[in-house]
C-alpha cells in the first residue's frame, strides 16, 4: 500500500471523526494522536432499551486498507448479549468484510461496503443491543437465558448497565436524546472514482483545527531538509 492510500485513508477518517464529535450519543477520540485506533464510548439514551442509560466504552480499529475494508469494534468492558462475544467483540454483518457469503447466508447489502461510514457502524452496534439474534449466539449463555429465561436476562443486562456506569468521566453530562437511525446509505460503484468526494471530508482549511502526526509527514520534513543542506 501507497503512503498516499494511507493519507487518503486518513483525511476520511479525520472528517469521519469530526462529524461524529458533533454528536452527543458517542464519544470518540483517537488513541495518541492515531487515527486508526480510536477510544470510544456509546451512550444508550432510547428510554426504550433494555441497556438505557448505559456507557459503552469501545476500541474502534480501522485497517489501513480502510474504507474498502471494515474496521474491527470490540467493548472494553464485558456485556451480556448473544451477539457479542465474552472478550467484547462483536457478531455483526457490517463488520464482516464485502461481497456476500454463501455459507452464512449473508447478502453483499448486509455487510461492508466502501460506502459505509463509521457512524453507520455504530449505530448498528446500538440497534443490535436490542435486535439479538438468538439463532447462532456468539454467547451461547447469553442466548440460551435470553430464550428461556428472559426476566433473569433484562435482570443480568440491568447489572450490566448499571457497571458500565463507572465508566463514565468525571464531569461527562448524559445526554436524554433519542437517537435516530440514518439514513440509508446508497452505494455508488463510481463514488472512490470522483476526485470531487473528497471535498466532503475537507481538503483544506476546514482541516487545520485537527492536525496528526504520522511517520509519512516526519518523512517529508526530513527529505525536505536534506534539500536545503
Amino acid at each position: 500500500m501507497s503512503s498516499g492510500d494511507i493519507k487518503v485513508a486518513e483525511r476520511i477518517l479525520m472528517g469521519e471523526l469530526k462529524e461524529l464529535q458533533k454528536e452527543n450519543w458517542v464519544t470518540a477520540e483517537p488513541r495518541n494522536g492515531n487515527l486508526f485506533i480510536w477510544d470510544v464510548a456509546l451512550v444508550v439514551v432510547n428510554p426504550t432499551s433494555m441497556y438505557h442509560g448505559a456507557y459503552l466504552k469501545g476500541e474502534l480499529k480501522m485497517p489501513r486498507t480502510y474504507p474498502m475494508s471494515p474496521p474491527e469494534f470490540r467493548f472494553l468492558r464485558p456485556i451480556l448479549h448473544p451477539n457479542i462475544y465474552k472478550d467484547g467483540k462483536l457478531c455483526i454483518s457490517i463488520l464482516h468484510p464485502p461481497g456476500e457469503d454463501e455459507l452464512s447466508g449473508e447478502k453483499a447489502s448486509e455487510r461492508w461496503s466502501p460506502a459505509q461510514r463509521i457512524f453507520t457502524v455504530l449505530i448498528s452496534i446500538l440497534s443490535l443491543l436490542d435486535d439479538a439474534e438468538t439463532s447462532s449466539p456468539a454467547n451461547v449463555d447469553a442466548g440460551v437465558m435470553l430464550r428461556n429465561n428472559p426476566d433473569l436476562y433484562k435482570l443480568k443486562v440491568k447489572d450490566c448497565v448499571e457497571q458500565s456506569k463507572q465508566d463514565i468521566p468525571e464531569g461527562f453530562v448524559m445526554p436524554t436524546a433519542e437517537v435516530k437511525p440514518p439514513a440509508k446509505v446508497v452505494e455508488d460503484d463510481d463514488f472512490w472514482h470522483d476526485s470531487d468526494e473528497y471535498s466532503e471530508y475537507g481538503s483544506g482549511e476546514d482541516d487545520e483545527d485537527m492536525e496528526f502526526d504520522t511517520d509519512d509527514d516526519q518523512d517529508d520534513s526530513n527529505d525536505s531538509e536534506d534539500s536545503k543542506n
